[in-house]
């Protein structure tokens, strides 16, 4: 049941990208006065199809990963005369840039709308208070210390942990210095200092931002309380309940839920006779953890159960509403935010600063979609919208096949005063579809090694 669950929303996540990327193109192409043959989702088999009272016809087709428009074309078939002023190839340049970039530019758009829906919503999350640092790091360098509030990185504000989080992302594999503006809780006064780095975390396959610094961030002391039971899990054989406090394992006692954590991972298959708080009861089982390779052939325990986390003291919550001019604004910027980000981490993957292991498939993307979703509605809007970014920011790339490859040919067309030879296109498409093809392939490699 999971897993259909999993397909349906990663089905359902694309086919919401696909069309409005498709629609773009789509609209643009009916305002030039092009002829719009078929507008479909996915690809193959047709599955079920309706027209329009001009002649489009509308289709949902067997093999859901991805879509296409196809107007009327002289170099995909002939073309009566009497519709000739009606074919893509005989459109204005400028009038085939803008059928082109709008699909991209529809992504986008799909991008600001979802972001302006979160801050309408209204914003909220934890003060990025510092509780210790490690010596010798880059924080420690920098003079920051325990008690302090991290209130900017390099100039931008980060009110939060996402945004202290997104600062740092942008500066993975930088080579300079990492200015930091901090403050203590009860004070106004700002100090600003700064650490140079030397191609920061660009070594790390899943770089830990906050421990790169040097810097653990203040959370309140975690009890040893079950958030969650995975089914048919040792803990669910158990009888182990949502709740439930570990209280003792084999005698020894539970403090907080990271004493739970190791105690259980060093004794993979090992029989725990443990003690637990159901309300006022005090129960007692046997819990045999679940053996699990790791990476160098060695292995862990475990149980299957997840952590309650406990709340944040009030104080060190923060919540931002905006109005709806305010909110737009804000998505704009986001989205730009996330537009400059998204290409600075490719160039910065091609000049070998970020692993090419960080590059994601579909399986990825379908773990990190069932997780936004069950987290609730605006944690699953928000990785629509990076999606969305993604997408549209990808299909500029100047890569034949890609619409940026379409239009680099449109944009040459229109400074040289003709088209690209069509050898030359045909080459660039093949050179291109390998290229997309070879990236494909290591995204679904490195799913795979997730696994």
């Amino acid at each position: 049941m999971e897993l259909l669950y999993t397909i349906a929303l990663t089905l359902a996540t694309l086919a919401i990208l696909v069309a409005i990327h498709e629609f773009g193109h789509f609209w643009v192409a009916r305002r030039c006065g092009v002829q719009v043959l078929r507008f479909s989702i996915g690809f193959g088999t047709r599955l079920y199809t309706w027209r329009d009272a001009q002649g489009t016809e509308y289709s949902l087709s067997a093999i859901p990963l991805g879509g296409y428009v196809k107007m009327l074309d002289e170099r995909e078939g002939e073309v009566p005369a009497a519709d000739l002023h009606r074919a893509f190839n005989r459109k204005p340049v400028l009038q085939r840039i803008a059928v082109v970039g709008a699909g991209p530019l529809a992504n986008l758009l799909l991008a600001v709308v979802a972001y302006w829906f979160l801050f309408m919503a209204g914003e909220s999350g934890y003060v990025p208070l510092i509780s210790e640092v490690e010596p010798d790091s880059v924080a420690a360098v920098a003079g920051l210390e325990p008690g302090q509030e991290i209130v900017a990185v390099d100039g931008g504000e980060t009110p939060t942990w996402q945004a202290l989080n997104f600062r740092l992302l942008d500066r993975i594999g930088d080579t300079g210095t990492i200015k930091f503006a901090v403050k203590y809780p009860d004070s106004d006064v700002i100090y600003e200092s700064e650490a140079a780095v030397d191609q920061w975390l660009s070594e790390q396959e899943q770089p830990d931002l906050f421990g790169g610094l040097g810097i653990e961030l203040f959370t309140p002391p975690v009890p040893p309380v079950v958030g969650e039971v995975v089914d048919d899990s040792p803990a669910a054989a158990m009888g182990l309940l949502p709740g439930d406090r570990m209280l003792s394992a084999d005698g020894v006692p539970m403090a907080l839920w990271m004493d739970w954590v190791d105690y259980v991972r060093a004794r993979p298959g090992q029989p725990i006779e443990v003690e637990y708080q159901r309300d006022s009861d005090v129960l007692q089982g046997v819990l045999v953890p679940e053996r699990i390779a790791a990476e160098g052939g060695e292995a862990f325990g475990r149980v299957g159960v997840a952590v309650a986390m406990p709340e944040m003291p009030p104080e060190l919550q923060r919540s931002f509403s905006r109005g709806p001019l305010e909110a737009l604004a804000a998505g704009v910027v986001r989205t730009w935010d996330m537009s400059v980000f998204t290409l600075k981490s490719i160039k910065k993957m091609l000049m070998g600063l970020i692993s090419p292991k960080n590059l994601s498939g579909p399986i990825t993307i379908a773990k990190v979609a069932t997780a936004s979703a069950k987290s609730g509605l605006e944690s699953y809007i928000s990785f629509l919208a990076l999606l969305s970014v993604s997408l549209g920011i990808l299909n500029l790339l100047p890569i034949p096949v890609l619409d940026g490859g379409h239009l680099l040919f449109y944009t040459i067309e229109l400074l040289a005063g003709r088209p690209v030879p069509e050898k030359i296109q045909s080459v660039g498409y093949q050179l291109g579809l390998f290229m997309v093809l070879g990236i494909m392939v290591l995204a679904l490699y490195n799913d795979f090694t997730r696994l």
